[in-house]
């Protein structure tokens, strides 16, 4: 599932990314926030070591929030040889800072991040989208609310600004704007990202960790929108049985 790399604009973007909520110790995350900020956050090597790992396992991509130490475990495998094509997420009150972090790590393509995409405030994400456009990268969407931000961005005038849209999707419906995942609800998320006719980036499929691998991408086979998965990952020893079974899938 997810093998090799598909193509958005003039770009190449592989299909597998690694991601990088747990090395920020993402508050989906619960108590384990905690230990991550301890043992990733707080240790850029440890990032460094999953990132490094991750590659040897194939994976040429990753989707990049760009915190201090993320940026230093990507300079330390840049210097050991290791080359990932970066799709970044630029942050919101940190545009500027972030547009120049991204064009200096040459990334492919930047998402505004789903804080600001699900706030609507159309003109400022249009001003933001043509300024990725200027950058000469593939330009993008993130949400948190794909249910309600999908319905409003098929309606806006921001449709012709973005190629790629970065939703969450995942058998429990954890971390999704909807009280129940069931038929009606799948379908209805189906029709929307079908509708959107975008790049799809499918985030969250392990539900933070609820989910197993497998259990999460047996899911992942029933859905048809996905063109991109990305997979948080927290340890050298989750890199490798994730992305093993991925492969294998």
């Amino acid at each position: 599932m997810f093998e090799g790399k598909i193509k958005v604009l003039n770009k190449e973007i592989p299909r597998t990314l690694l991601g990088t909520s747990p090395f920020v110790a993402a508050p989906q995350f619960g108590h384990r926030a905690r230990l991550y900020q301890i043992d990733l956050y707080n240790n850029p090597d440890n990032i460094f070591k999953i990132i490094k790992k991750s590659f040897e396992m194939g994976i040429t991509g990753i989707q990049v929030i760009p915190y201090p130490p993320v940026i230093e475990a990507l300079q330390l495998a840049h210097d050991v040889g290791i080359s990932m094509d970066i799709i970044g997420t630029i942050r919101p009150e940190k545009e500027d800072e972030d547009f120049e972090t991204f064009s200096d790590l040459n990334a492919i393509s930047m998402l505004i991040h789903g804080v600001t995409t699900d706030a609507g405030d159309w003109d400022f994400i249009e001003s933001n989208l043509l300024r990725i456009k200027d950058e000469g990268v593939i330009p993008g969407l993130v949400t948190h609310m794909p249910f309600q931000t999908t319905a409003s961005l098929l309606k806006s005038p921001l449709l012709d600004l973005f190629d790629i849209y970065s939703v969450p999707v995942n058998k429990l419906g954890y971390l999704m704007d909807c009280d129940m995942y069931g038929v009606d609800e799948r379908s209805k998320l189906n029709g929307l990202l079908n509708e959107m006719n975008k790049i799809v980036i499918a985030k969250k499929v392990l539900a933070a960790g609820v989910l197993k691998p497998k259990e999460a991408f047996d899911y992942l086979k029933t859905v048809n929108f996905p063109d991109i998965v990305a997979l948080g990952i927290a340890s050298e020893a989750e890199a490798e049985e994730t992305f093993k079974l991925l492969a294998s899938q």
